[in-house]
């Protein structure tokens, strides 16, 4: 039987991995983000309600979008907070909410959380809303897991690293993968594709063992 799937931000850098992953599995994917089929503002809650709408049921649900707003402390506005909050978070509560009712009446559904290493170690004090956002998705995956587990869901967290993507490449200078190479247990950039892979894992039947976890992949840099 042939599974349907919706990646937020799949047209970035990870989110396009992952959506490519699925659908060399048989997985019919739709990609929510800013712009294609279904285009949208993953901040404007009523937009993301209708999109969601518009999608209508899926058997999995792979959250991958993120807003990189930075600000320390002292620098941190309402606005730049709650966009990020908004992005990384809010939108894969109300995604959850809209389409976990259609995978519990038929007993099977995935939802999967691209989280961050960063939650474990912060790489720099500016890094704050987006560090909290990220583990906040670690909680909702926790809260989720006994009431969706029961109706066949499972809900979990993929913590990536430093992974070298257009976006990483065009802000951070080369040195910065050297680094965390040398911090690694497995010296090797993080690529896409690496992330990929165990999405499409825990988005498959072999993982209905496992549910609220987080699987960090990043080379063994955080050790868990």
């Amino acid at each position: 039987m042939q599974r349907t799937a919706v990646v937020t931000g799949g047209a970035g850098g990870i989110g396009g991995a992952i959506v490519r992953a699925p659908t060399a599995s048989g997985h019919e994917v739709a990609i929510v983000d800013r712009e294609g089929e279904f285009a949208v503002d993953l901040g404007d809650e009523p937009a993301v309600r209708r999109v969601a709408e518009r999608l209508g049921p899926r058997d999995v649900l792979v959250h991958a979008a993120a807003a990189f707003d930075r600000a320390s402390l002292s620098d941190l506005d309402l606005a730049t907070w709650r966009r990020v909050q908004a992005v990384n978070v809010e939108s894969a509560l109300w995604l959850c909410q809209a389409l976990t009712p259609a995978m519990a009446q038929c007993g099977f559904g995935r939802v999967v959380f691209i989280a961050s290493n960063t939650v474990w170690r912060p790489p720099a004090a500016d890094f704050l809303p987006y560090v909290v956002s990220k583990a906040a998705l670690i909680g909702i995956a926790r809260s989720l897991s006994k009431p969706l587990g029961e109706q066949g869901i499972t809900v979990n967290c993929v913590a990536p690293g430093l992974t070298r993507t257009p976006f990483t490449e065009a802000n951070l200078p080369e040195e910065a993968f050297e680094e965390a190479r040398a911090r690694q247990a497995v010296p090797s950039t993080t690529m896409p594709e690496d992330i990929a892979g165990l999405v499409a894992f825990l988005a498959s039947d072999a993982a209905g063992a496992i549910t609220g976890q987080t699987l960090v992949a990043d080379g063994g840099s955080i050790l868990r």
